[in-house]
């Protein structure tokens, strides 16, 4: 039985969210029935008050915790200080716009004393269709370059063992670390599965997705590709 959880969300101009994202976290583990748990916002260098209103949450529910980037230093980055803080046994996470109902943690909880990762996958995706169509053509690339077995790739609802962070080195800069523990985890031959979630309409904050990325993102991941498959595999993570 999962006992201990860390919550990780990054958090970067989401002043109007984390207040709401506190209150689902803790509804989440507590429907789950996990009493161990600390909730961790990381915020990547935020100029609107989110990092402030975290301290105030933070007064109020010691288990929620701070970390904060003084200046903005990408998704992945915000993930990475998430992960390697961590200090239970298994770490969750999403992203602290609120798109996907929390309380679905509990579903995933069973499966991660048989896996390593439990990925979710959106069910039915309310993003602009701008976004929609960028998603789908990178998890369609992702997939043949790393032949992740993964169907949404990029989908913020995981969780994992927390030893699966001693062995990956999260190298990423932006918005391909997802992508990155996916394709080192398949190279380690980790154990991954997929479970439907439930994703909802952002009410509050805005995207940082641009369609101007894509050439960015075509050449990270041929750099990310190389760093993968030409270097000697790390070490699988011992199992309990």
């Amino acid at each position: 039985m999962v006992d201990q959880v860390s919550i990780v969300f990054p958090a970067y101009n989401e002043v109007e969210n984390v207040e709401e994202a506190v209150h689902r976290a803790v509804q989440a583990v507590e429907l789950a029935g996990v009493s161990d748990y600390e909730i961790l916002f990381v915020d990547d260098g935020s100029t609107d008050g989110t990092a402030e209103k975290v301290e105030q949450l933070s007064a109020a529910n010691p288990k929620v915790r701070l970390i904060r980037h003084p200046k903005n230093r990408g998704y992945a980055e915000a993930l990475k200080s998430g992960f390697t803080s961590a200090s239970k046994k298994y770490v969750f996470y999403s992203d602290s716009d609120n798109q996907f109902d929390l309380r679905e943690l509990k579903n995933f909880l069973p499966s991660i004393e048989d896996y390593d990762i439990v990925c979710g996958f959106r069910i039915y995706r309310f993003d602009p269709f701008s976004r929609l169509v960028l998603s789908w053509g990178y998890n369609l690339i992702a997939r043949m370059i790393f032949r992740i077995r993964v169907r949404d790739i990029d989908c913020a609802f995981k969780l994992f063992r927390r030893e699966v962070f001693d062995v990956i080195e999260i190298e990423s800069k932006k918005f391909f670390v997802d992508t990155e523990i996916l394709a080192k985890a398949k190279r380690l031959g980790l154990r991954v599965t997929e479970i439907g979630v439930r994703h909802y309409p952002r009410k509050a904050g805005s995207s940082t997705v641009r369609p101007s990325h894509i050439l960015s993102t075509i050449r990270e991941l041929s750099e990310m590709w190389v760093r993968i498959y030409l270097r000697p595999k790390e070490r699988k993570p011992s199992r309990e």
